[in-house]
């Protein structure tokens, strides 16, 4: 279970010669929210919502100005290692060595986590039969498709067997298949045959909520402004249409024209 509570985050704006001091941005401001274990959360946003930076402070990359964020009871800012210990991160930059195989680009990230050679090996395998990347295994990552590259850093992520999994928009510039195939996987994660494990789900896609979430998240301005599953979302707004409730939420207006008829 990952949990947040009253979040916030400013960064320092450098100021133009002609401004003697600039304001600085409020990229997240009292956020909070609870993503239960078995469950896909969707936090749902514009860009410039503060998702990236929100999903940065939960994976400890950057410090939080004020509040919580616990990981398995385990606070990330006081507990860092055994808090990001249970954590599995595939940011939107995946930074695989090109280099290296896909075998290797894994392996090596399973010794950075502590896993022992022979445990490394087993775990490649278990991963590349989930993920279907067996023929990918022994290739050099360049000049892999977006497709393979969110696959084989996917594999990356879950090397340690985390029970919690944080995704940055994986779904960016993957094709119709791809797009499935993860969506598989991640059904798969959740469910109790996969582990019944935490993921955490940034996009700014409609149709991934609406495929794939549990419960969503919608942030604006930095902040969290609802919360709950589709279907609620759309009655506490009194939109049919989950797009038309997302531009209540988000952008505090009622769309002039309704995509249900």
């Amino acid at each position: 279970m990952i949990v947040l509570r009253g979040v916030t985050k400013q960064f320092k704006v450098p100021s133009p010669w002609w401004r003697p001091r600039a304001e600085p941005l409020q990229a997240v401001c009292d956020v909070s929210w609870t993503a239960p274990d078995g469950q896909i959360t969707g936090l749902l946003g514009p860009n410039g919502a503060g998702k990236t930076t929100t999903l940065r402070m939960l994976a400890g990359l950057v410090k939080a100005d004020a509040g919580d964020i616990q990981v398995d009871g385990h606070c990330v800012l006081s507990q860092p290692q055994k808090a990001l210990a249970r954590l599995g991160v595939l940011s939107d930059s995946q930074g695989l060595y090109p280099r290296l195989s896909a075998r290797e680009n894994i392996s090596y990230y399973a010794r950075l986590r502590g896993l022992s050679a022979e445990q490394a090996d087993d775990r490649v395998e278990t991963l590349a039969r989930l993920l279907d990347i067996k023929p990918l295994l022994d290739r050099r990552t360049q000049g892999f498709s977006q497709g393979e590259r969110i696959k084989t850093a996917l594999a990356r992520a879950l090397i340690h067997d985390p029970p919690n999994i944080v995704l940055d928009e994986p779904t960016n510039g993957l094709d119709v298949l791809a797009t499935r195939a993860l969506r598989d996987t991640l059904r798969l994660l959740r469910s109790p045959e996969g582990g019944g494990k935490c993921i955490v789900l940034s996009t700014h896609i409609m149709q991934e909520v609406a495929h794939l979430c549990d419960q969503v998240v919608v942030m604006s301005h930095g902040r969290s402004v609802a919360s709950g599953t589709v279907q609620s979302l759309q009655a506490q707004t009194g939109q049919a249409n989950f797009e038309d409730a997302f531009v209540c939420l988000a952008f505090g207006q009622t769309p002039a024209v309704s995509h249900a008829s």
